[in-house]
């Protein structure tokens, strides 16, 4: 495997870089961070109703029988 020295991948990393953010438009943008903002939202109430179900169905009955 060659080995890529700092100055060719600093520049391929840069060019990269410049050219995504001159082709970036800020309604690409904004429909970006509403797309994450709506995954996460998805993805918390999705944790929250797995995790209720589950601490439902498996909790382990105390010793007194009230299920407590």
């Amino acid at each position: 495997m060659p080995a890529v020295d700092g100055g060719t991948r600093a520049g391929t990393l840069g060019g990269t870089l410049l050219s995504t953010l001159v082709n970036l438009t800020g309604q690409d943008l904004l429909e970006t961070v509403l797309l994450a903002a709506v995954g996460a939202v998805v993805s918390f109430v999705v944790s929250l109703t797995l995790s209720r179900l589950v601490r439902g169905k498996w909790r382990k009955k105390s010793p007194g029988g009230d299920g407590v």
